[in-house]
């Protein structure tokens, strides 16, 4: 076999693979979804368990009132938890702001710490150890400072992770707030619910895993305490956390019942500058726990160290060898013999793409719309496009980064 009949058989076989684990999950997601939603919140038995919920911000002046007006209006009981939030450094009118919210709500648990250029500023992960050396809660949640919870968020996470001891974390799902803001929010909305959350469901029903996403969760401070805090090197500070709760023997559950509500980039050269410090962030932790696939102690966890490598480097890896194949056979520079059935399977591939992600957004109200199906159809030859060369982007940051040995920072995502 010629080398890019070869090449193109082994991308072929690798795009395919990964599609139908994907198809796997969204069945398994869906099933869980449903008997989530067939069944009552958990609601907690007892004494309200002590909650600190922590918000690192670092210039969300335009968001901040609306974030901690909606984290001071939780069902749950204002004297069992505490609001702290890290203004990091921030060079806008954060710190005016909250001292007003502070003086409007008087008597409530609610500190801010201001932080500056020496103790401060040096990325999500140094505020979060900053606020929690603060905090006084058993039960330790996080929020990022451009979210809007809904009322009862706070308590289903609490009574899900106090309803068993198994549990060290318990993530909620997040929303596109300004969805309808551009073309590019309703592609976002699609993937978070598509790529994000229906993957989570699925993952939690097949294998009892979960990852950790940025914000609405909630932990045990016994597991913060264990494992040092969060690392401060890590820019997906979430998904890094997330292998040492499981590797101390606790699961992480997806509970989709407790929302909150966040703002996506409503322009593509902000989209493209946080999914590329994701793709990045996401890149150290593969490489961090890579060496796990060897240890029998982490072969439950084998699969999201899998799953990650997959996505990362063999499927980006297969879609770019593909991609540049066909083009080359169609400008007559290579041939190969399979190239049309590569194209018959990339058009079974999207067909499959197309319905999956059309299926999951079955699962939510409002969602499931001909306009959406257009979208899907778009969607595609766009945004996926976009994603694989974000990818790739975050990957030679990566590597630059451990060549010139930079250090961890904020990286700003434009509010509106």
């Amino acid at each position: 076999m010629r080398l890019p009949d070869l090449l193109m058989v082994m991308a072929v076989v690798a795009i395919w693979s990964l599609l139908l684990v994907n198809v796997a999950l969204i069945i398994a997601g869906y099933i869980y979804y449903i008997r989530t939603e067939r069944s009552p919140s958990p609601k907690l038995q007892g004494e309200h368990p002590f909650v600190s919920i922590l918000v690192p911000a670092h210039n969300e002046g335009k968001v901040i009132v609306q974030t901690v007006e909606s984290l001071l209006a939780f069902d749950y009981p204002a004297d069992r938890y505490e609001l702290i939030v890290i203004n990091d450094n921030s060079s806008d009118n954060s710190a005016a702001l909250l001292a007003d919210v502070q003086r409007r709500y008087p008597g409530r648990q609610f500190k801010v710490i201001n932080t500056d250029k020496v103790t401060g500023g040096k990325g999500k992960s140094n505020a979060l150890n900053i606020g929690f050396k603060e905090s006084r809660g058993e039960l330790i949640a996080i929020y990022d400072a451009d979210n809007t919870p809904e009322r009862d968020a706070l308590s289903i996470l609490a009574a899900e992770i106090t309803g068993d001891s198994t549990l060290g974390a318990v993530i909620g799902k997040f929303r596109t707030r300004n969805r309808d803001a551009s073309m590019l929010t309703r592609f976002i909305n699609i993937e978070t619910l598509s790529f994000q959350w229906m993957a989570q469901a699925g993952r939690w029903q097949l294998f009892r895993l979960c990852t950790i996403p940025g914000t609405n969760f909630i932990m045990r401070r016994s597991i913060v305490e264990a494992v040092g805090g969060w690392d401060v090197k890590a820019i997906a500070e979430d998904t890094e956390i997330s292998f040492r709760i499981y590797m101390m023997g606790y699961r992480i559950k997806f509970q989709p019942k407790a929302v909150t509500w966040e703002q996506e980039p409503q322009t593509v050269k902000v989209w493209f500058r946080q999914r590329s410090r994701w793709a990045k962030g996401n890149v150290y932790v593969i490489v961090k726990n890579i060496p796990l696939l060897f240890k029998r102690s982490a072969r439950k966890i084998r699969f999201d160290i899998l799953y990650y490598i997959s996505i990362y480097f063999l499927l980006v890896g297969s879609l770019v060898t593909s991609d540049i194949l066909l083009v080359l056979h169609a400008l007559g520079y290579v041939h190969t013999s399979i190239a049309g059935i590569s194209t018959l399977l990339w058009l079974l591939a999207i067909l499959l793409f197309v319905l999956g992600t059309f299926t999951t957004l079955t699962t939510e109200k409002g969602e499931m719309s001909l306009s959406n199906l257009w979208l899907i159809m778009l969607m595609y030859i766009t945004y996926c496009q976009m994603w694989m060369v974000v990818a790739v982007y975050g990957l030679y940051n990566f590597a630059k980064d451990q060549i010139l040995k930079r250090e961890v920072k904020w990286y700003k995502t434009e509010r509106y």
